[in-house]
């Protein structure tokens, strides 16, 4: 099982980041030692600045490679939230020295995973979701603000990696990522529903 994330796939996220916003999709690749599915995060002692970033995942269900774009919604059933902690003091000093950043993102449970739901109950290009920390919402996203959509997605990352079953798509954050505590409680919904919930220790 692979975990593959689209970077900034969000136009406002980009800009906020001080990124420009791309003309094909960017991905990088976390090991399945990231995913957590429990919902307690212990806090990693080698950064002092963890960032949110949720976003919506796909869970593909058919093995593919070279999909082309009208075919890619045959590749995917189930629609779920995931968050991509990412360390940003240790991502910003690997880009200062041109350095490659998987210490950053891809460390131990640096990818918690909640619920799915099957995508015939979604209106695919209108699927709102949110991050609430202690009850207040940090970051809200819509999948119509996608820069590459889910088939766009799917079929330029098959064309490098072969897709198998089971694989997930982590498909990029909205605006509003920021740092996370000791204590904090996060809780991500998917059109209202609450679909992944995570205590931070």
């Amino acid at each position: 099982m692979k975990i593959i994330c689209i970077g900034r796939n969000y136009a406002e996220h980009a800009k906020e980041l001080k990124n420009e916003i791309p003309t094909e999709p960017v991905f990088f690749m976390k090991p399945d030692t990231a995913l957590l599915k429990e919902e307690d995060f212990y806090l990693p002692d080698f950064t002092q600045d963890l960032h949110h970033e949720i976003e919506l995942v796909l869970k593909i269900s058919k093995a593919g490679k070279h999909i082309e774009e009208q075919f890619a919604h045959k590749y995917y059933n189930e629609i779920g939230l995931g968050i991509d902690f990412t360390a940003r003091d240790l991502q910003t000093k690997a880009k200062e020295k041109g350095l490659p950043w998987e210490k950053a993102k891809a460390f131990d449970n640096s990818a918690p995973i909640g619920n799915f739901v099957s995508k015939e109950t979604l209106k695919l290009n209108d699927i709102h979701f949110e991050l609430k920390i202690n009850d207040q919402s940090k970051q809200i996203g819509n999948s119509k603000d996608l820069i590459f959509s889910f088939e766009k997605i799917i079929s330029y990352v098959s064309k490098f990696i072969t897709l198998k079953v089971g694989d997930l798509i982590y498909t990029g954050t909205p605006e509003g990522v920021g740092q996370v505590k000791e204590g904090d409680k996060l809780e991500g919904l998917l059109n209202g529903k609450s679909f992944l919930k995570l205590n931070v220790k």
